[in-house]
């Protein structure tokens, strides 16, 4: 008889699982294993087969109330005998008595339905090109700015992140920090991807801030493609994205088990990584 066992997974087994991302044609950030580690190192779960890596999941807890379900993978070669689903049950016992949300392509709304998930919003992600322009109150990110990005970043994202946002603002990452009247006003990141760069997050104050910030971050994209994960509210910024020529693809709708939490969406015009938030 195979021996199964489910466990939390370490560095090269995470980036195992972003591997099976790219062959879903995801597209994954090419650094992405260890941010994501640090968001929660127990938040990766793989269910292995006499030793062999079969599924896998990220379910990342952040601060006290929230976690977030991504990267639900079975290998091709293991489809159809469970092992998903045992990812899946672990996955959700690790984020037990906390609203738990995901990002659910079409395809897979009606299951996630069935198991306690309310659509609440739907995030389009556009991909174009841009010519950069600097700006004089954007910069490059600095130590210096860390608590106050932590700061800033509660205040669009469901719960505190530090320990994610110490790795992920940094390189090979490239942040943008606007500020404004020596105050934060918005931020965004930059981080190439196996095929062009993505953008996410862009949070700002508002939409000036935000189209400031796209265009400073076109400029680390260097003429390459850029993909961005809007929210379907955006509609402003959406349109600015159809007016540079960008085009509107894959589409996923956040849902979530459990009270929504509180924060300002209005201020967030690119998700982060639909993987963690």
């Amino acid at each position: 008889m195979s021996e199964v066992v489910i466990r939390p997974l370490d560095l090269k087994e995470i980036e195992t699982l972003i591997d099976w991302a790219k062959a879903e044609a995801w597209n994954p950030g090419l650094a992405d294993a260890a941010p994501f580690q640090a968001a929660d190192a127990q938040g990766f779960i793989g269910c292995f087969v006499d030793g062999e890596m079969t599924a896998g999941i990220s379910a990342v807890r952040y601060g006290s109330t929230f976690g977030f379900i991504g990267l639900y993978i079975a290998h091709p070669d293991f489809r159809g005998r469970g092992y998903g689903r045992l990812v899946w049950d672990a996955g959700m016992a690790h984020l037990t008595s906390r609203t738990i949300g995901l990002d659910g392509v079409p395809e897979q709304q009606a299951n996630y339905r069935s198991m306690g998930f309310v659509p609440d919003y739907e995030t389009f992600r556009w991909s174009g090109t841009l010519e950069g322009q600097p700006h004089p109150q954007i910069s490059p990110f600095e130590e210096a700015h860390l608590p106050v990005l932590i700061e800033f970043d509660r205040r669009y994202f469901a719960e505190s992140r530090p320990e994610f946002l110490k790795t992920w603002l940094k390189v090979p990452r490239q942040t943008k920090v606007f500020v404004r009247n020596g105050i934060i006003a918005g931020y965004a990141v930059t981080r190439q991807c196996h095929e062009g760069y993505k953008i996410g997050p862009i949070l700002a104050v508002d939409f000036g801030v935000a189209r400031d910030l796209l265009f400073a971050c076109a400029m680390e994209a260097k003429g390459n493609v850029l993909h961005i994960d809007v929210p379907a509210t955006q509609i402003e910024f959406s349109s600015l994205l159809d007016g540079e020529g960008f085009v509107r693809g894959f589409r996923t709708t956040r849902m979530y088990r459990g009270t929504p939490p509180a924060f300002d969406t209005a201020g967030v015009f690119g998700v982060t990584t639909l993987e963690l938030g």
